[in-house]
């Protein structure tokens, strides 16, 4: 974890792509696509089938280490409106015992928006902590401090001929997008317009290692 600031407040960035509030003892992340694989397979492309179990296993390891009491999803929790009805037994087991015992914050997403139940925590459209407005999707006309998700940014550099990508995170003065999360998902090109449209003048690629945060201005 390396420290990150941002409007104001001081986060760690962990290199497993989310981030930690240490004022409301809050991991961040965004875009988990639940069940990515199981909607995959319902039209004859077979992906590895434990994704959702994968991603678990991540955000639990990252509650351990940071100490967490609560969960912040930023969006596109689950890859389908059908989503949280196709996680099996076990997943739905250990995904309600996270959200009964930690501050479960759900930011309904552009894929999750048809999901009829949650399992557990609370859901919204969008929250704000600490004069920080908490999205899915950046708006890039409102100049309000935010930090979202959407569009799984990723850097690729060429490095002595070899092509190199990596999550990463998105900021400016008043902007913050998160990479995702999820075990099964893909990234955006940091360079790409949207994304810089999205985050405005200063955009800047960050990659936290596990002893620094490595800065990358995107122009």
């Amino acid at each position: 974890m390396v420290p990150l600031s941002f409007a104001g407040h001081d986060f760690l960035a962990l290199p497993e792509a989310a981030l930690f509030w240490p004022a409301h003892g809050a991991l961040l992340v965004a875009d988990l696509h639940f069940e990515k694989a199981s909607w995959y397979a319902r039209f004859g492309q077979f992906l590895p089938p434990h994704d959702s179990h994968a991603t678990l296993d991540l955000i639990e390891t990252l509650v351990e280490r940071t100490g967490a009491r609560a969960v912040w999803s930023l969006g596109d929790s689950f890859h389908d409106a059908d989503g949280a009805a196709r996680l099996d037994v076990r997943a739905r087991e250990r995904l309600a015992a996270l959200t009964a015992r930690l501050d479960w914050l759900w930011i309904t997403g552009n894929h999750d928006a048809g999901v009829a139940a949650m399992p557990g925590g609370r859901r919204l459209a969008e929250a704000e902590a600490g004069g920080i407005l908490l999205r899915h999707e950046a708006v890039a006309e409102d100049d309000r401090p935010e930090i979202s998700g959407h569009f799984h940014p990723k850097l690729r550099l060429s490095l002595r001929g070899r092509h190199v990508s990596r999550r990463c995170f998105v900021g400016s003065a008043s902007k913050l997008i998160l990479p995702a999360l999820g075990s099964l998902t893909g990234g955006l090109d940091a360079r790409h317009g949207e994304i810089r449209r999205a985050v405005g003048p200063g955009a800047t690629a960050m990659v936290p290692l596990s002893d620094r945060l490595l800065r990358f201005p995107l122009t």
